[in-house]
């Protein structure tokens, strides 16, 4: 069974833009601040995607500085409902059934979000009656993503959500818990169990983050270089221009591609086994 869920991340939640309909440069609300073309309302197309669905200026988005485009990671909700959901019927040749369209695709990618986090939990966990628990709900997120348009616009994810936070948080202590006795000894003043949320351009070189809480830390421009990350959960950490040269993430939790592409690193980082290192980082 571990090897089915890690499967499922290798194939089904990697993305495959060839089998999606240019659902992101659609569906999604762009910021040009934040690294996308131009400021664009959620549901109009960016101005870079052609009639094939394919982008115009894919090979050169970072030298345009569209950081925007390169971080953002859909877990293979894209051609989930391109070619699942509607059965290979593009909103184009539709135009009835794009708003819709676009609506399931923000669904979708929240449930195969899910899906990766719940298998990397699955992998981890121990306890017997956890992993039992996680395996189930892993399951029930898989079966959600094969509903109707109607019936995906009508789940309260919110709810669901909840669930499988549970059981995230539960992994991510027993993680963390097991990396802090492998070595307890504390940089001075600083406390990897306490819930920091802002280190926005820290230098946290000389910090011990084996087994550190980063859930949903501000760690923007943060200087990580040569930092052991064993053990720390990432998840929801927003790692744009984190420098990570050097830095440990092996054994790190909940990390995606997404927040990797949004980072600074080299050849020494090591990263976890699933992952992909980024093609501009430093050699």
């Amino acid at each position: 069974m571990i090897h089915m869920y890690e499967d499922r991340r290798n194939k089904e939640l990697r993305i495959d833009c060839k089998k999606c309909f240019g659902l992101c440069c659609v569906a999604l609300y762009f910021s040009a601040s934040e690294g996308f073309p131009t400021n664009k309302s959620a549901g109009k197309p960016c101005i870079n995607l052609q009639s094939d669905f394919k982008c115009s200026v894919h090979k050169n988005l970072r030298k345009k500085g569209l950081k925007g485009c390169t971080a953002y990671h859909c877990f293979g909700a894209g051609q989930k409902v391109s070619q699942v959901t509607y059965s290979g019927y593009d909103w184009r040749k539709n135009p009835e059934t794009a708003k819709q369209m676009f609506g399931v695709f923000l669904v979708m990618r929240q449930l195969h979000e899910m899906i990766w986090y719940l298998s990397e939990a699955f992998n981890l966990q121990t306890d017997h009656h956890v992993k039992e628990n996680i395996s189930l709900i892993l399951d029930n997120t898989e079966q959600l993503t094969h509903l109707g348009a109607d019936s995906l616009l009508e789940l309260n994810l919110e709810a669901h959500r909840i669930k499988v936070n549970v059981l995230l948080k539960d992994t991510s202590e027993m993680i963390r818990s097991k990396a802090h006795k492998r070595k307890n000894t504390l940089s001075a003043n600083q406390n990897t169990n306490s819930h920091r949320l802002d280190y926005f351009g820290a230098d946290l070189r000389k910090t011990n983050l084996r087994g550190a809480d980063l859930r949903g830390a501000c760690l923007i421009a943060a200087n990580l270089r040569g930092v052991d990350l064993s053990g720390a959960d990432l998840i929801g950490a927003d790692l744009r221009d984190t420098d990570l040269s050097g830095a440990n993430l092996t054994n790190s939790i909940f990390v995606t591609q997404a927040q990797l592409n949004t980072a600074k690193g080299d050849s020494n980082t090591k990263l976890p086994r699933i992952l992909v290192r980024p093609a501009y980082w430093l050699k």
